[in-house]
């Protein structure tokens, strides 16, 4: 699975259930989102503006997501919701690897590049390095509709978490394998 592949089978509805370990604190939370993913094509002016952001030809962008999310944690009263547009530009030596321009920041909100591997285990990473704090997450499917995520997210001079999250799929979009079986039968 390339990363283009990655996004399509990820796009969709998602229900999202997060545990995090804040490991300074010996304190775990958990948290549920809804979350929704639209593959946008790299002509999508959302995918052109943010390659010029970043001052990258928008021509080698490999694709586009939209990424929505509202949710809650444990521990607070707050609506955690928002959406950034995630767009992958390949290194030209090496396809499975590159850089992952987005639109906000998960750890700090603001536009961060981050990096991405794809790795020969289908799982994909995203290595992402704030000002203050380092981010590495690991995305990959358990089946079709059920994908699995662990991150680590490192401040500088402290604080650390680790979070687990499964995602199941509420609808919207295919999964990879019905997609490819459907457009596989003929049209009457």
């Amino acid at each position: 699975m390339n990363i283009v592949e990655f996004f399509e089978q990820s796009s969709g509805k998602w229900f999202s259930q997060r545990t995090s370990h804040h490991l300074a604190f010996k304190q775990t939370e958990g948290g549920k989102s809804d979350l929704t993913i639209e593959m946008l094509p790299k002509d999508d002016p959302a995918v052109i503006q943010l390659c010029q952001q970043y001052e990258i030809d928008p021509s080698l962008a490999l694709c586009g997501a939209r990424v929505s999310w509202d949710g809650t944690m444990e521990w607070d009263e707050e609506k955690h919701n928002g959406s950034t547009v995630l767009v992958p530009v390949a290194d030209p030596n090496n396809p499975n690897e590159g850089k992952l321009l987005r639109e906000t920041g998960y750890a700090e909100k603001a536009p961060v590049a981050g990096r991405y591997v794809m790795g020969g285990d289908d799982a994909l990473t995203l290595i992402t390095e704030y000002e203050t704090m380092y981010s590495e997450e690991r995305l990959w499917f358990a089946s079709p509709n059920l994908r699995l995520r662990t991150s680590i997210l490192k401040r500088f001079g402290g604080f650390s978490m680790a979070s687990f999250c499964s995602e199941i799929r509420m609808g919207g979009g295919q999964p990879a394998k019905a997609a490819s079986e459907a457009s596989a039968q003929p049209q009457a």
